[in-house]
């Protein structure tokens, strides 16, 4: 099996873990929900993954946006507000001892319910809350080497569908791609949107470059990225040409680079598209600036928080 973007160096610290579940530090091998949870019995909840760094979840701000409008569009009352959660995190990353390489899963769900039914009223109780704290790194050789893309026969779809602007635990279309990628003998999926157009990767972004511009898709049929909107904030930050617009695999196979982008890995370079390779298969230059502009930007935001929590 080919190795991905999520690949880590599995670490025995990671044995001692406590988790946090609705307000309780719960040790990895104690850490249970019931199972009439909304989450194992229909997916029903919304979830970010944040990455840890100098003690600090990066972009926190635009993550709990991004999980506050979910539970918003799905009537899901996630029973603490901004500031008791963020507490919750830093709560968390303390009991464990973390500060730096190290990522953490937020996950609320609608909660228990009286029966496996998919009807919201179903529900007893509050949401179910759960920090999975992990130190947990990509592999440098994963970030170096690049991965290898398959253009699957799954599709982004429509929102009217299922959004691809909610980031809810039912990714069975994610998963699905993710396997025919991996049955393909590659890294990741890169999947089109109903109109032929390149729309994204089963869990990352996908950019290409082309004559000193960076192109990524229209955003349509995407997840809104949080390290994809950082990257084409550091583009604009750094004077390099960037759009967000349609494009075609003829496109993507023509490409001087390709990038994925991620919370958990940041921008990886990708070294072959459905056997093309990119270049001459190796990190290209726009890729390495963009890691480093990259790079500085995670270290403002670290610093920034540091800030408002020692104000």
């Amino acid at each position: 099996m080919s190795q991905s973007v999520h690949d880590f160096h599995d670490d025995p610290r990671n044995a001692g873990i406590r988790i946090w579940i609705n307000g309780t530090l719960k040790a990895r091998v104690e850490a249970m929900v019931s199972v009439f949870d909304s989450g194992f019995v229909l997916g029903d909840g919304v979830w970010e993954g944040l990455r840890v760094a100098d003690g600090h979840p990066l972009f926190l701000d635009a993550h709990l946006d991004r999980l506050y409008e979910g539970a918003k569009a799905i009537a899901l009352d996630i029973g603490l507000d901004r500031a008791a959660l963020t507490d919750a995190l830093y709560a968390t990353l303390a009991a464990n001892g973390m500060t730096d390489g190290v990522h953490l899963r937020l996950m609320v769900t609608r909660g228990t319910k009286r029966t496996p039914y998919q009807d919201p009223r179903a529900s007893v109780g509050p949401a179910t809350i759960v920090i999975l704290p992990e130190f947990k790194l990509p592999k440098p050789e994963t970030l170096s080497r690049g991965l290898s893309l398959f253009t699957v026969h799954v599709r982004r779809g429509f929102p009217d569908v299922q959004d691809p602007k909610l980031n809810s635990h039912s990714k069975l279309n994610c998963i699905t791609a993710c396997i025919q990628a991996i049955e393909a003998g590659a890294d990741e999926a890169l999947m089109l949107d109903p109109h032929g157009f390149v729309a994204t990767c089963n869990s990352t972004h996908f950019f290409i470059v082309r004559k000193g511009e960076v192109w990524t898709s229209s955003g349509d049929y995407c997840l809104g990225g949080i390290t994809r909107a950082n990257v084409l904030q550091v583009c604009r930050e750094a004077g390099i040409p960037a759009f967000e617009k349609n494009f075609s695999l003829t496109q993507v196979y023509g490409a001087d680079e390709a990038f994925c982008t991620g919370t958990f890995a940041g921008v990886v370079p990708v070294r072959s598209v459905d056997g093309r390779l990119l270049g001459d298969g190796n990190a290209g230059p726009m890729v390495g600036r963009l890691q480093a502009l990259y790079r500085e930007l995670a270290a403002r935001d670290a610093a920034a928080s540091a800030a408002r929590r020692n104000a």
